[in-house]
């Protein structure tokens, strides 16, 4: 469906051809929703919407489109994170009609094809559902789908580890906020590099650190001069 070798974003060095092209990325945040975050035990829902922010504010620096859905906002799964929309106001956000795999919704895959691309990268509550299932009809209808694991949340590790598994199975390719990050921003030397570098302090609080402190001996250098 998608020819790699067509990607804008391969340099002539053959540096991109196994990376996420960005003018093809379509973002979809699946069921986010406060009462699931309370169901969330392989990893802290603080770094579970830390990295949803994230990614959020990395699709409005790069205009990379973002679908959200819930399935019943109205029931006891809650609704959406907020910060996801304010974060990304561009997202557009599908209801459903209480079907559990996104991809049951005739709406919502109306508008992933709509947008016109082909590498979906997925992250949602719960991974091993909200995530699996339309992941796997996605790749299977032909598209290029990655599953940001820390920005997805499962009940036990152990749901966790099997949904791994099977997404590798099933051809989806498993990531990570910081790696996506990093592969969706490829160099510094473009014009959002400040902005985007603050993503790293957020995703990685360490690397915060090392900012700051670079920064410090910067100005001390400066203020011994």
């Amino acid at each position: 469906m998608y020819n790699s070798k067509s990607k804008p974003s391969v340099l002539p060095t053959g540096g991109g051809a196994a990376l996420i092209d960005p003018s093809d990325a379509l973002i979809l945040l699946l069921d986010h929703q406060s009462g699931l975050f309370q169901t969330v035990k392989d990893i802290s829902v603080s770094d579970l919407r830390r990295n949803v922010e994230v990614i959020s504010k990395l699709a409005t620096l790069l205009n990379i489109p973002v679908i959200t859905t819930a399935s019943e906002p109205a029931g006891t799964n809650g609704p959406l994170m907020p910060e996801i929309h304010e974060l990304a106001p561009h997202a557009v956000y599908v209801p459903r009609k209480g079907e559990v795999n996104a991809w049951d919704n005739d709406d919502f895959v109306a508008k992933v094809r709509a947008t016109g691309r082909n590498t979906l990268i997925m992250a949602g509550v719960w991974t091993s559902v909200c995530v699996m299932f339309p992941a796997l009809d996605a790749r299977a209808a032909g598209y290029d789908v990655y599953a940001v694991l820390d920005a997805s949340g499962d009940p036990s590790e152990m749901a966790s580890r099997i949904s791994l598994a099977r997404f590798v199975q099933g051809g989806v390719k498993p990531t990570s906020t910081n790696a996506l990050l990093s592969e969706l921003h490829r160099t510094w030397a473009r014009p959002e590099a400040a902005e985007l570098g603050k993503l790293y302090g957020l995703v990685a609080p360490n690397y915060a650190a090392v900012a700051e402190s670079y920064a410090r001996a910067q100005q001390a250098a400066k203020e011994a001069i």
